[in-house]
């Protein structure tokens, strides 16, 4: 059951798909939608002009504060608009921290959805991604800088490893999986084998009995390519979105995103469902 999400609204730019996917989200099921728009605390280099420097610093949290509520103000009228519960919330933070803070609001939901980091973007919204999914013990749904429709599941697709992470996606996933008109499961090959196969195999056959009508696929690629595989595969078959694990290792209390989940993360054009 998905009834309490969270988005993590954007405060730099005009539009905001992540918004409005997210409000779509909460109409299909039905749920509850907090918006959250961070104020940046701004972080200025002492001088020995103290009014000068303390001037600075109001002129760029006024602006931040701005931002922030304007973020939230459109949030919530577009919730109106779309008829659904929902409130936002407007936080203070340092750029620094605001990513760990929104990791841990994430807790309190059953899924949150962010935005994708645009080329040109700040560094804190690719790590308010990391923290969604590494931080928040949660499903965590990624939707892409250049999203305009709503959610839709005519055709899900599932990456499938076998692995502990793609195991926990497909189980968070099931209420999205469940409202799919078709599922398919892909392998990604790195070499001539059949393992894969036997392993997604008994995954659909698993899905099956759950209701679901799922297709299995097989597709190869080398070792340094498996995203631009996924995504070339996903776009040739009209999916609407991807469930998969989310990956990453601990490097001094910090989670660096493995290759794969990078990859993705960066060049993804379809919304995806990631867990850890």
């Amino acid at each position: 059951m998905i009834k309490d999400i969270v988005v993590n609204l954007s405060v730099d730019t005009k539009t905001d798909p992540a918004r409005d996917y997210a409000i779509s989200v909460a109409r299909v099921f039905d749920s509850h939608l907090s918006g959250v728009a961070f104020i940046y605390d701004p972080l200025t280099p002492g001088t020995v002009f103290d009014s000068v420097s303390a001037s600075i610093i109001a002129t760029q949290r006024k602006i931040y504060e701005d931002a922030a509520k304007n973020a939230a103000a459109a949030f919530d009228k577009a919730a109106r608009q779309a008829a659904i519960s929902a409130e936002s919330r407007v936080v203070s933070a340092t750029i620094a921290s605001c990513a760990e803070m929104f990791g841990r609001i994430a807790r309190l939901y059953d899924l949150s959805i962010v935005g994708q980091a645009t080329p040109d973007g700040s560094f804190d919204d690719a790590m308010v991604i990391e923290a969604a999914l590494f931080a928040s013990g949660r499903p965590v749904l990624v939707v892409p800088y250049i999203q305009s429709e709503p959610l839709k599941l005519d055709r899900t697709l599932v990456c499938w490893d076998g692995s502990r992470s793609a195991t926990r996606a497909i189980s968070d996933a099931l209420p999205f999986l469940r409202r799919s008109k078709s599922v398919e499961i892909i392998t990604v090959a790195k070499k001539d084998d059949n393992r894969s196969e036997i392993s997604g195999a008994d995954i659909a056959h698993h899905l099956a009995r759950h209701g679901m009508k799922v297709n299995l696929k097989r597709i190869v690629a080398p070792d340094t390519d498996v995203p631009n595989a996924v995504l070339s595969y996903a776009a040739d078959a009209s999916t609407d979105l991807i469930v998969m694990g989310g990956y990453g290792h601990s490097r001094l209390r910090e989670f660096v995103l493995g290759g794969t989940t990078r990859g993705m993360l960066s060049s993804m054009t379809v919304p995806t469902f990631m867990s850890h």
